[in-house]
């Protein structure tokens, strides 16, 4: 055995091993970071203590000293500035729920729309989705918040197409019915009729599966949505009562008011974000194979069917991912209604800022709200991509 085959390899310096040469830049870049971070945290800490200017979080417990136009819940302006932030949390999630969900609506059926065999139903789509994508949000608010304000009366001379309805640059004003036990037993009750309905479905899926006989889940849960909310209404004595709003002074006192804020600030982002789900729907439709829709109606299935029972079920899984992004967009888009006066989260934190001067910590809570609206949307749709995605056996 020769020599060279006793002797040990020797190893070479780490400056030329690729393994612990990137440990070390990635130790490097570490503490760089750190240092970076650490002179600005210790100069941001210097400066403010030299402006005598209060760091922390205790604000939030003083009173807040100014009012909020719209609220999910009570508010004053005696409260904390916690609950001020509060209520901007809740009107910001209110418009992006209500948005995300008629978004999804109003694009699906613009972008089904895009592909009808009818002329002028496909060009009206098409003029609707280069229309709305191609004017900024922001402009788009300014339109419909103008049209609210310029087009309306004033309360004195509201509008009134029918009783208990008013219309006026206040916004629209309409009846509803007064507080009651009753509904909110109904309001459970239609839930837990969902949670079944939903259950039910995925069990009569497999049933099917196995024994090739349908199970009419879907009927049955629109049936019992509407008949033991219906019943339960009965039980507690069918309560009729109604407040109506009716004008003292200069405004309208009782029903529900739908502010000019709110609905320009909702129905700019529908528009807006709807036409680009109506291009993400046209794709993944489009991606589905032409052979598998004239087999489907080879054997006799409708057009309806056809797109409900293979090519939905198909596209959305093409679908998915980019509606997520579309629906992140609309979240964040959100924070533009303070260009409008609407009382969003960012507009409470801006006059928290103002009347306590801790922009840091306001700015902070600005990022935090929303990194957590938009991953809470994330994970949710993350989810149901799974669920969505093919399983190979």
């Amino acid at each position: 055995m020769s020599n060279s085959a006793n002797t040990a390899i020797a190893k070479p310096p780490f400056w030329r091993d690729a393994e612990k040469r990137a440990i070390f830049f990635q130790i490097l870049a570490l503490l760089s970071v750190g240092g970076i971070s650490y002179y600005l945290f210790s100069n941001t800490q210097a400066n403010l203590a030299r402006q005598s200017i209060a760091t922390g979080f205790s604000f939030l417990e003083r009173e807040a000293s100014f009012e909020i136009g719209e609220s999910l819940i009570s508010y004053s302006a005696s409260d904390t500035y916690f609950r001020a932030l509060l209520v901007g949390a809740l009107n910001t999630l209110q418009v992006a729920f209500i948005g995300i969900i008629l978004t999804t609506i109003l694009g699906s059926v613009v972008g089904i729309a895009r592909l009808s065999s009818n002329w002028l139903l496909s060009k009206v789509a098409a003029g609707f989705i280069e229309l709305m994508q191609n004017i900024p949000i922001l402009l788009q608010l300014f339109f419909w918040y103008a049209i609210f304000y310029e087009s309306f009366p004033s309360p004195r001379q509201a509008l009134n197409p029918m009783k208990g309805v008013f219309l006026c640059n206040r916004g629209l004003i309409f009846a509803v019915p007064e507080s009651n036990p009753a509904y909110t037993a109904m309001g459970l009750a239609f839930i837990v009729v969902l949670i079944i309905g939903w259950f039910s479905n995925r069990w009569g899926h497999k049933r099917q599966e196995l024994t090739g006989q349908p199970f009419p889940a879907l009927r049955l849960t629109a049936a019992g949505a509407i008949l033991i909310p219906l019943l339960i209404w009965v039980m507690y004595g069918s309560p009729t009562a109604m407040s109506i709003p009716e004008l003292r002074g200069f405004n309208f006192s009782g029903g529900i008011t739908v502010s000019p804020e709110f609905a320009s600030l909702l129905l700019g982002l529908v528009l807006y974000t709807s036409a680009f789900v109506a291009e993400v729907v046209r794709a993944g439709i489009q991606s589905i194979g032409r052979g598998q829709i004239e087999a489907a109606m080879a054997i006799g299935l409708k057009p309806g069917q056809v797109l409900q029972l293979v090519i939905f079920p198909q596209a959305l899984r093409v679908i998915i991912p980019p509606l997520t992004s579309q629906m992140l967009n609309l979240t964040k888009n959100s924070s533009l209604a303070v260009a409008i006066g609407y009382a969003d989260f960012v507009a409470v934190a801006n006059t928290t800022i103002n009347q306590t001067g801790q922009a840091i910590e306001g700015v902070a809570m600005i990022m935090v709200v929303y990194l957590f609206f938009s991953l809470s949307t994330s994970l949710f749709m993350n989810w149901y991509n799974k669920r969505m995605a093919l399983v190979e056996r």
